[in-house]
């Protein structure tokens, strides 16, 4: 099972305790946005994925005693709410230790709107890496042009820049970054209806 199956689906076979592979696929989806979301409120990246797993196990185990209930919220509402909890917690425990970043921090979870913002930059950031890993595997793209579109646009090196580290015409560099963004935008739609159910 890959990224691409529903949440509703996911969340079905969460059901079966048994079922590894749903398991795997929830976590591969969700573990990297709850990891980078605790990164964001200040975690390091230990702590970040502590929070991240016990944010998943916790999820897994209210949702099979019949707890979640997707018409009264969102996945991604309960998901934050589980992953605050957590994040205070290990907030709370600097506090005690005497280190100041933890007082500040626990201000700062409060703001549920910061919160599902911080939520929706780290989702897309997820989708955009899995549509990159997407358009590398799945299709025919070659590499140069693909590297010549990471470097135009996330590494924000000048055209020209481009076209001599690639060996490439500043034309082709631009028809590099025109082809994949139409694929790109194309696999990112896909995706990112995968996760309507949680938005």
């Amino acid at each position: 099972m890959d990224m691409t199956r529903t949440s509703t689906v996911l969340l079905e076979g969460l059901k079966d305790s048994q079922n590894d592979q749903v398991w795997s696929a929830f976590a591969r989806r969700y573990g990297p946005i709850l990891v980078g979301f605790g990164r964001r409120l200040g975690l390091n990246e230990t702590d970040a994925a502590e929070v991240a797993q016990e944010t998943l196990v916790r999820f897994v185990e209210e949702y099979r005693a019949g707890k979640y209930d997707r018409e009264r919220g969102r996945l991604r509402s309960w998901m934050l709410t589980i992953a605050r909890t957590r994040a205070a917690a290990v907030f709370r425990q600097r506090s005690v230790r005497g280190e100041r970043e933890g007082v500040t921090a626990l201000v700062n979870l409060g703001d549920e709107h910061t919160l599902t913002q911080i939520w929706q930059t780290e989702r897309r950031q997820v989708i955009l890496r899995a549509a990159l890993e997407e358009l590398r595997s799945a299709t025919k793209t070659n590499e140069k042009t693909i590297e010549a579109f990471e470097l135009l646009v996330h590494g924000g090196c000048p055209p020209g820049v481009v076209a001599e580290q690639l060996g490439m015409s500043i034309e082709d560099v631009y028809r590099a970054k025109s082809r994949v963004s139409q694929k790109l935008r194309e696999i990112i739609t896909r995706l990112e209806a995968e996760y309507d159910g949680e938005s």
